[in-house]
């Protein structure tokens, strides 16, 4: 079996250009799973380093190197095998001399000569430099000026060196203006096909299975159970494969069921009259009756662990299946549940505060509507015919299913657009429990007081301490800051069941 699945046309054309005579300049786009990609390439590099011929290299992350002063000392250090330790003050490669090679890009280039001076006594001979940058669309972000440096890098050091940059951004995207970076060698990782993804599950299964001690007491990991999980994995990979298309995330999927699909296996061997026995592979029969029985829950552990409502080990713990399963006919057994976990905050929604309850109604609306449609929920009025958006149900052209965005997880929201959501729902589900204020003429200028009162700015901090919000920005303070919805549709419904909310039609996309 290949190492990498699927990633054969990557690891084949940059072996070949490494081992060979590589560009001083290399971007690779994936737009899917760039972190998959990061170690493929990496695994790439470390093979590379022990071919006859010398090669060096520094992988470094672009979100960790948010200063310039921390990415020159971090190529530096991993290209010299430079380790700081807490006991000598945590000193950079080169001491004294080393402290002035990150103060800026010259002293960088002084720095990467002298580590090449270092690595030609200690190979003895001139070997290749390759410096590899994942998350590179956060150099945008942090240190802009450090992007055409690095893609002259070879040019300006006039070493034998390689930059490589991986990106989930195009090139056209990243690409500095006026033309100030050469062109690169551009690598496009396609995303897998199914085969490509069901190897991938299966060769995670082997070296899980490769480690798991294989005594008198089956596991999971059995090597009999290999079959089983082939099968397992082609059904996880047709289930998620229309809306996911990043390996990590149908691995995880698979990580959460597995278990609790292989259990009755286990206990049928457990409980027969030898159990000492060896554990044998599966017949056909069962296999098909685990399929039939689990099939419903895989789309549930996608919808549940995908947008992270919930932990893969929780999910797994609460969705195990009853002991003994295939001892039992199959007419006295049923297709587990489909239906997702609720969140494990639900129990204690009854207790919250009535503000703190139409407060997260407005933070779910805000996490899951786009902002476009809030002047939709602001205008429509008092009156009984509530204009609502037409959903196109129409499928997409590209071949891949849309999934809700209650699915994809919570969009990021200001504080700003909380209170103005909180407003519009105070506004039309609670002037009738209000007392009487004649004081107040203008339409909306007593929920204008109401949502500005200490008492909603201490809610919004309790819930976010709680988790009930999920702070998005490093900020204490209420002023600029941007937050998460921390509930699950099932809780948003409840609470909008409770306080008489039609959150259907306050949904942009109920779906």
């Amino acid at each position: 079996m290949a190492k990498h699945p699927g990633y054969e046309p990557l690891t084949q054309e940059l072996s070949s250009l490494l081992t060979g005579s590589p560009p001083p300049f290399i971007y690779v786009h994936d737009p899917i799973s760039s972190g998959t990609t990061a170690g493929v390439i990496s695994s790439v590099l470390k093979t590379c380093a022990s071919a006859p011929t010398p090669l060096d290299f520094a992988h470094v992350n672009a979100v960790a190197c948010f200063q310039p002063r921390i990415l020159y000392d971090t190529v530096l250090n991993q290209l010299a095998k430079w380790q700081p330790r807490w006991s000598d003050g945590c000193v950079v490669w080169g001491g004294e001399e080393g402290e002035r090679w990150n103060q800026n890009i010259d002293g960088f280039l002084h720095g990467l000569k002298a580590v090449n001076d270092h690595l030609k006594k200690t190979n003895k001979v001139d070997g290749q430099l390759v410096i590899f940058i994942e998350k590179a669309e956060r150099l945008q972000d942090n240190i802009p000026e450090l992007i055409v440096p690095l893609a002259r890098l070879a040019e300006l050091s006039r070493l034998n060196l390689s930059v490589i940059l991986l990106s989930d951004v195009s090139w056209e995207e990243f690409r500095p203006p006026f033309g100030g970076s050469p062109d690169p060698y551009f690598m496009d990782v396609a995303p897998l096909d199914k085969k490509a993804h069901v190897a991938r599950l299966n060769s995670v299964f082997d070296k899980l299975c490769a480690k798991s001690s294989h005594t008198n007491v089956p596991t999971i990991y059995h090597p009999s159970l290999r079959n089983l999980y082939n099968n397992f994995a082609e059904i996880v990979v047709d289930t998620c494969y229309v809306y996911v298309q990043d390996p990590a995330e149908i691995q995880y999927v698979a990580a959460a069921r597995w278990p609790g699909f292989a259990q009755p296996v286990l206990d049928a061997h457990n409980d027969s009259e030898d159990p000492d026995t060896p554990l044998e592979p599966p017949s056909e029969y069962v296999r098909m009756r685990l399929i039939r029985l689990f099939k419903p829950s895989f789309k549930a552990a996608l919808e549940t662990l995908y947008p992270r409502h919930d932990h893969a080990l929780n999910w797994a713990a609460s969705h195990a299946p009853e002991p003994n399963l295939l001892s039992k006919p199959p007419s006295e057994t049923k297709p587990l549940s489909g239906e997702s976990s609720k969140s494990p905050n639900d129990d204690h929604m009854a207790d919250l505060p009535r503000m703190a309850k139409f407060l997260l109604i407005a933070a779910y609306l805000a996490s899951t509507n786009p902002q476009m449609s809030d002047l939709r929920m602001f205008g429509r009025g008092l009156d009984e015919k509530k204009r609502k958006r037409r959903i196109n149900r129409a499928a997409p052209k590209s071949g891949i299913a849309k999934l809700p965005q209650r699915v994809l997880g919570p969009n990021i929201f200001p504080v700003e657009r909380l209170l103005a959501i909180l407003g519009a729902l105070l506004e039309e589900n609670d002037a009738d429990r209000r007392p009487e204020m004649p004081q107040y003429t203008i339409p909306g200028e007593y929920t204008d007081m109401e949502t500005s009162r200490v008492n909603v700015f201490t809610t919004i901090v309790e819930l976010a301490d709680s988790g009930l919000l999920q702070r998005a920005s490093s900020t204490d303070k209420l002023d600029g800051a941007t937050f998460k919805c921390g509930i699950t549709y099932d809780t948003a419904a409840e609470l909008s069941s409770q306080l008489d909310v039609p959150l259907n039609d306050l949904l942009w996309d109920p779906a």
